[in-house]
């Protein structure tokens, strides 16, 4: 595959999964003061299907369609004031859970298996979002500790952990059937250092 042919497959891979971030954020249930959607579950799949580099950018790409007023997210908003409100704090967090969760799936590739896919997506796709999100509604929105917890973190545990059960075997699936990520060989290392 050539450098260019590479190059656009990679494009085309980010923007399929932003499109993805955009369609989930239309199913949604609207809960004050964050609506539960599938936009978690794309973005577990973001990293752990696209990679690191590539499940970042996926995610960096949909904000910045959010952010030039696109109606991407939830309940079909977009704009800045979006990115500033009361699920910021969640929807800034998604890059950087993306890239950790590939970041974790590329070291483990040779030996992946559905726990250790499982563990990336409850640490990173969960655990590093609710962190974001609550402490988010806690100093941007003035809410306290337990205000934040009951609104912002208990009512999605269920939803998530089965997003994230469901994550792992899709991204498991898909690495088995149809890898998108692919081991480096030693040559490959060399090459980019």
């Amino acid at each position: 595959m050539t450098r260019g042919t590479a190059r656009i497959r990679n494009m085309a891979y980010a923007a399929l999964f932003a499109a993805l971030l955009a369609v989930s954020g239309q199913i949604a249930i609207p809960l004050p003061p964050v609506p539960i959607t599938l936009q978690t579950l794309v973005v577990m799949l973001a990293g752990s299907v696209l990679g690191a580099r590539r499940g970042l950018i996926s995610v960096l790409l949909f904000i910045l369609l959010a952010a030039f007023g696109a109606p991407v997210l939830s309940g079909g908003k977009g704009g800045l004031a979006q990115l500033v409100g009361p699920t910021a704090g969640y929807i800034w967090s998604w890059p950087v859970a993306a890239y950790l969760i590939g970041w974790m799936t590329e070291r483990s590739l040779h030996r992946l298996r559905f726990w250790k896919l499982l563990i990336y997506h409850v640490v990173w796709g969960i655990g590093w979002i609710y962190l974001c999100g609550g402490l988010w509604l806690m100093v941007a929105v003035g809410m306290d500790g337990q205000a934040a917890l009951i609104g912002g973190v208990l009512p999605f545990l269920p939803g998530d952990a089965a997003k994230a059960v469901v994550a792992s075997t899709v991204a498991l699936t898909l690495s088995r059937a149809y890898p998108i990520i692919r081991p480096r060989s030693a040559e490959s290392v060399r090459a980019a250092e």
